[in-house]
């Protein structure tokens, strides 16, 4: 069984990065799988490990960290990491299925400059700065505060663009989704009918 590819999101906050993954998500076709992160944070709720996160402890995170296991980590908040384990990647694409990635844009090239030709980096852009505030706005779950940190941080993220294999602009939401669906089979060499 060939083993499958790998395919890295990455976006400001307010481009429609999620919305597009979850409409490839429902085409079979694609034989796109989502990987399950590993966190040194407390599970939540009804949260399982192994099903929503890998919950490890902190001491542990810094082990795997020391021992190469992770293809990309981050330290989200003070003691509270984010990462995705190599033994993750490997599971997937080993079953023949392609790994679909959400990841900040200093993880999709460092997963990139590791994986080489079996990965793609995708940016997907907003149109302008303004329909990105505005989209921000719209969601109404973040404070004056976060939406300014957030667009602060999108200037930032949008300078790695050019660094990235593809960059999508989302202006309208089933072009965009069209645009990945399309760059996506060409990568893993799915032919257009």
């Amino acid at each position: 069984m060939p083993k499958g590819k790998i395919i890295i999101l990455s976006a400001p906050s307010g481009s429609g990065k999620s919305t597009i993954i979850g409409q490839l998500m429902e085409k079979p076709e694609l034989k796109l799988d989502f990987s399950i992160s590993a966190t040194s944070r407390q599970p939540r709720g009804g949260e399982q490990h192994g099903k929503e996160y890998f919950f490890l402890s902190q001491e542990e995170f810094m082990k795997q960290i020391a021992e190469g296991n992770f293809v990309e980590w981050e330290e989200v908040y003070a003691g509270v990491c984010y990462g995705t384990l190599v033994s993750e990647v490997e599971r997937i694409t080993g079953s023949g299925h392609n790994l679909i990635m959400d990841v900040d844009v200093k993880g999709a090239l460092n997963i990139k400059k590791r994986y080489g030709d079996d990965a793609i980096t995708i940016f997907v852009m907003p149109p302008d700065k303004a329909t990105l505030e505005q989209r921000l706005r719209k969601r109404g779950t973040d404070s004056e505060e976060t939406i300014e940190k957030r667009l602060h941080k999108s200037e930032y993220e949008m300078s790695f663009s050019p660094q990235f294999d593809t960059v999508i602009i989302n202006d309208q939401l089933e072009e965009a989704v069209e645009k990945v669906e399309s760059a996506i089979k060409k990568f893993v060499g799915i032919k257009d009918v």
